[in-house]
């Protein structure tokens, strides 16, 4: 069985279903964990299914046709062994990534009441006392931490800031679900909150402070891309339901994909998944030739969230009324794709990033992503 076959049989025909409950089955989510797929990127070494980028990519781009909660769970967890890869110390990535290729399940926790783009607000600290460190602070719109074993925390620390890992069920932590989320409502959104919650100092990823933006902006590169690909997947999901719709509904003595406007609105929708699916191809093609490339990545997060928003209400404009009911993927869609705008650097953030790569480029004969 394919790993695309694997997500066809766990998702089935219950997407729907998860979306209007607002869960997916916990027994499911470790069971998929256990297979290292909601980080499959991971290391063999580690337990995981040594993915490259590319390989990932389109493993989220098929489950996001399918389910986008599930995308957003592959999402967190991959965010969260990302960076553990990527800042953590070999003694801690030992312990900590055979555990998320193994059954736990993980969420990041960066945004805040007062700190969502804005690092420079984030006022959530990580004090050392002794041979411990405590974490005082309020998280919100945490992907998966109603699911969540482990919480990665970003925080202030000493001269810098760091990364640590909080148990969910430590003492301090408390979890409360966003009650009504527009969209991925089976993602276990949730805002966290750490009242002096003490941990061992080994908790705290690489043992030291690090940079605050480099921390950060390190884990969001694996989300934007992750996010792209998802919304790769939207745009198929779209464009499958609208040509199914369009050449079986009978309008005006034939079927309405024989009417030139409709047929213009599905032409778009294929040269948007077909320019999604290339820009996600290349930032991948780079991550897995030279490393993360953060325009690239940024460009794909940007190109795909934007289109899949659009390709979405385009899908529902042919569906018409037989799209229109909740629970259906097209009306699911629309709500997942306009959340895919916001999560992970707004849109408007990805294009003052753009543009700031642009203007560094413009002085060196020309700018290439």
């Amino acid at each position: 069985m394919t790993l695309a076959e694997r997500i066809d049989v766990a998702v089935g025909d219950r997407a729907g279903a998860w979306d209007l409950a607002g869960r997916i089955p916990m027994d499911l989510v470790r069971e998929l964990s256990g297979e290292g797929l909601l980080c499959a990127q991971v290391p063999d070494t580690y337990g995981g299914l040594g993915l490259s980028s590319l390989e990932t990519g389109e493993l989220a781009a098929h489950t996001g046709t399918l389910c986008g909660s599930l995308r957003s769970l592959m999402t967190s967890q991959g965010m969260v062994a990302w960076t553990i890869q990527r800042h953590a110390t070999r003694a801690q990535r030992e312990v900590l990534l055979p555990r998320l290729t193994g059954g736990e399940v993980a969420a990041a926790a960066f945004s805040e009441p007062g700190a969502g783009s804005d690092l420079s607000a984030i006022r959530t600290e990580i004090v050392a006392d002794g041979d411990s460190v405590v974490v005082s602070g309020d998280k919100v719109w945490s992907t998966a931490a109603a699911y969540a074993d482990m919480i990665l925390v970003f925080g202030r620390f000493e001269d810098g800031a760091a990364a640590v890992v909080v148990p969910a069920t430590a003492p301090g932590v408390r979890i409360e679900p966003v009650s009504s989320p527009m969209g991925c409502r089976a993602a276990g959104h949730a805002n966290v909150l750490l009242d002096s919650v003490r941990l061992p100092a080994d908790a705290v990823l690489g043992g030291g402070a690090q940079s605050l933006p480099l921390l950060v902006t390190s884990a969001l590169t694996y989300g934007r891309i992750s996010v792209a690909w998802g919304c790769a997947g939207i745009l198929r999901l779209c464009l499958r339901s609208a040509v199914e719709h369009a050449a079986t509904r009978e309008q005006f003595g034939g079927p309405l994909a024989g009417h030139q406007l409709i047929q213009r609105h599905l032409a778009e929708l294929l040269v948007a998944e077909q320019t999604t699916t290339r820009v996600c191809e290349h930032a991948s093609r780079r991550w897995d030739e030279s490393g993360p490339d953060m325009a690239a990545t940024v460009l794909a997060k940007y190109v795909g969230s934007t289109r899949a928003s659009w390709a979405a209400q385009t899908a529902m404009q042919v569906l018409a009324s037989a799209g229109a009911e909740d629970g259906h993927p097209v009306a699911r869609a629309l709500r997942d794709a306009k959340l895919m705008e916001i999560i992970e650097g707004s849109s408007e953030i990805c294009q003052l990033v753009l543009a700031d790569h642009v203007l560094a480029g413009s002085g060196r004969g020309g700018v290439h992503v």
